[in-house]
């Protein structure tokens, strides 16, 4: 799985640097820089939270809440 993550990070970068380029045509190298790092570490905090969301998932498929009187608007 290391090895997906760091690819799927890679293509963050790359997305982001694509991004800044089609916004500021003339961007430079700082601008295109700070692009790669927060595309870099986007998909890895993204990636981090479906993981915690797939972990907190319950295990009936979530027809608990609908059983559940209190948990009911």
């Amino acid at each position: 799985m290391g090895l997906l993550n760091e690819l799927g990070e890679v293509a963050g970068a790359l997305a982001a640097v694509e991004a800044a380029e089609k916004l500021d045509p003339n961007a430079g190298f700082l601008t295109k820089a700070a692009a790669a790092v927060a595309g870099f570490k986007g998909v890895g905090a993204v990636e981090g939270m479906v993981e915690n969301r797939d972990e907190q998932t319950p295990a009936d498929g979530g027809t608990q809440q609908a059983d559940n009187p209190d948990l009911q608007a």
